[in-house]
């Protein structure tokens, strides 16, 4: 095999294979009509579970294809058609609709599970890049995957017909989701440990800093405030009277009060605290209540219960800070 001479070639090689496999792409989807719709139909319309069956490439692609089709609510799995042929066809129910994976079309292993799907009366997709082949013929719908060429130089490794069945695995997987009306919500249901699942599920109460909180009077001195805000160690203190919230002082609100004043000493809490601060239910998800801080910079909210009573304060960070209150 000839090694490639520098980088340029390298680059040269590489842009030419992500040509040649978008070029297939746009072949695809030109070629995309009612059967794409048909294979929706046929999926929104099982009782069951679709299951992915294909053999080496193919069955890396399946898998994926399952895995993406699981987590945006449509019940998907992957099934190897070997395993299947020695135990695991009893994994597939009747009520269960099947994707069947094979780019030529005559793969052996998924063509023998042939008569156990048509005997179950399961509903066949297939994706295929042969439309006259053996596995289109017996599938009640086709999804046609073909490509003119692979990208491999040898025209051998599947590249770009494994793309092409990625991405027509994608598209039906898109179009579930949003036939489904599936939302951020329900994906983060599913991905509870992801960055995304965390941002929708978690609630301020999970998150929030809670007793004892660092309190003062309004009559509390400046040297009384400024002891609460050191020792609460949240950059800020409550302003409490009779289990009443009156306002929040800042360390911004220090620095303002040190501008605007020649003798701070003299100074009580009541005319250096943001009456009104902003407040937010320790139910709310955590992602509105970024929203709403980031919304009204913010870097503070304070955490009431049904009561009215301050439980908590939520803090994020990077936020340009203005007065925090109403």
């Amino acid at each position: 095999m000839t090694q490639i001479q520098n980088s340029s070639d390298a680059l040269a090689i590489a842009q030419e294979t992500l040509d040649i496999e978008i070029e297939a792409l746009q072949r695809m989807r030109s070629r995309m009509g009612a059967s794409f719709s048909e294979a929706v139909e046929i999926v929104l319309g099982m009782q069951g579970r679709l299951v992915i069956v294909g053999m080496g490439k193919s069955g890396i692609i399946g898998q994926k294809i399952a895995a993406t089709l699981a987590s945006t609510g449509t019940p998907s799995f992957f099934v190897h058609p070997g395993e299947a042929f020695h135990g695991d066809l009893g994994m597939i129910k009747p009520i269960d609709a099947v994707l069947l994976i094979s780019n030529s079309g005559e793969t052996e292993e998924v063509l023998r599970i042939l008569p156990f799907l048509q005997h179950q009366k399961n509903k066949i997709i297939s994706l295929t890049g042969k439309m006259d082949s053996t596995l289109a013929r017996h599938s009640h719908v086709v999804l046609d995957v073909g490509v003119e060429r692979e990208a491999c130089k040898n025209n051998l490794a599947p590249t770009s017909s494994t793309t092409n069945t990625l991405v027509m695995g994608d598209a039906l997987a898109v179009a579930l989701t949003v036939k489904r009306n599936f939302q951020p919500a329900d994906f983060a249901r599913f991905h509870p440990g992801g960055s995304l699942g965390r941002l929708l599920l978690t609630r301020v109460c999970d998150v929030m800093q809670k007793g004892p909180l660092p309190i003062c009077t309004p009559e509390a001195s400046f040297r009384d405030v400024v002891n609460a805000i050191t020792y609460g160690r949240m950059g800020l203190t409550l302003v409490m009277e009779q289990e009443e919230l009156r306002g929040i002082i800042t360390d911004g609100d220090l620095r303002r009060a040190f501008e605007a004043h020649d003798d701070t000493k003299g100074l009580h809490a009541a005319e250096m605290m943001s009456a009104n601060p902003f407040t937010i239910d320790p139910n709310t998800r955590f992602a509105e209540a970024e929203a709403y801080m980031r919304d009204k910079q913010v870097g503070a909210l304070v955490v009431k219960d049904e009561a009215g009573q301050a439980v908590g304060v939520l803090q994020i960070y990077g936020v340009k800070h203005t007065a925090p209150s109403v």
